[in-house]
């Protein structure tokens, strides 16, 4: 294997690495915004601006992940 194909493997390991690691955090953002929504709902359920907000971000953080997937499938 020539040098230059073994740089750009390493190169493409790194951003398989780097979409794999963002597509953690937002799944793990979510999963915190989950435990604070149902802690809202629990205690009384009438934060309703911040329930908004919650689901706001995490529809966002899904659709940042199925961007990142889909970058990993080509």
């Amino acid at each position: 294997m020539s040098e230059r194909s073994k740089d750009e493997l390493i190169d493409a390991q790194k951003q398989v690495i780097g979409i794999l690691f963002e597509v953690v955090k937002r799944l793990q953002e979510n999963n915190n915004l989950d435990e604070e929504y149902f802690k809202i709902i629990a205690d009384d359920g009438k934060n309703e601006t911040r329930i908004k907000e919650i689901l706001n971000e995490r529809t966002e953080n899904a659709k940042i992940v199925g961007r990142l997937l889909e970058k990993l499938e080509t």
